[in-house]
């Protein structure tokens, strides 16, 4: 988890006061607590017992309540932890990928976020006012990695220059299954073949000649 995070989680759980130093051990703490509850949460639902979640986070209860008095509190924080980790995975894939192939990865690990997260789904949408500033993270967050990846691959004329961020993330989520239901891969094929889709009218790419 980033420091962000940490700083985040801490800040939510004292009633929104701004960014805050947060001890070595404070922070490995939150990290392993916001650790077990994406895991309990993939598996269990978002009702699953604090006991499932500190027992695997190795902390007491009062950590977690300290930090999290509301499981709304919780869940608001496991989403922003792991749309964290999406998002800075970005940095990694263009340094490895050429830019192309760091925006397919990229992609597909976006696509393995939400079939992961569509259990969170329900509590996102009901109403909570702890979720009110969870849509406009997501954007935050996302959608500048997005772009630099797109702008990467145009300026080296591996996709098409007309491709918006906004539509791309909405095309990827829309192919996107629940991981249940994906065992045969579809969700990778298919963002494959919208990747490959974009590369068509890029410089030097199938319509350019």
């Amino acid at each position: 988890m980033s420091d962000n995070t940490s700083r985040e989680a801490g800040a939510d759980a004292a009633g929104g006061e701004g960014p805050k130093r947060v001890r070595a051990d404070v922070r490995r703490n939150l990290d392993a607590l916001l650790t077990a509850a994406a895991e309990i949460f993939a598996t269990s639902g978002v009702d699953a017992p604090v006991r499932q979640i500190t027992a695997r986070a190795g902390v007491g209860a009062g950590t977690l309540y300290r930090h999290f008095p509301q499981r709304s509190d919780l869940i608001a924080a496991v989403f922003r932890h792991e749309v964290d980790a999406c998002a800075d995975a970005a940095s990694d894939l263009a340094a490895q990928y050429g830019p192309a192939e760091a925006l397919c990865r990229w992609l597909q690990r976006f696509t393995a976020f939400i079939a992961t997260k569509r259990g969170l789904s329900a509590a996102l949408h009901s109403g909570d006012p702890a979720y009110d500033t969870l849509p406009a993270y997501f954007d935050q967050r996302f959608m500048p990695v997005l772009g630099a990846l797109i702008d990467a691959a145009v300026r080296a004329g591996e996709i098409r220059p007309d491709v918006d961020p906004e539509d791309l993330l909405t095309a990827t989520r829309n192919l996107t299954l629940p991981a249940q239901e994906d065992e045969s891969g579809h969700t990778r094929r298919m963002v494959a073949l919208l990747v490959d889709g974009l590369r068509y009218g890029a410089k030097g790419g199938p319509a350019a000649g």
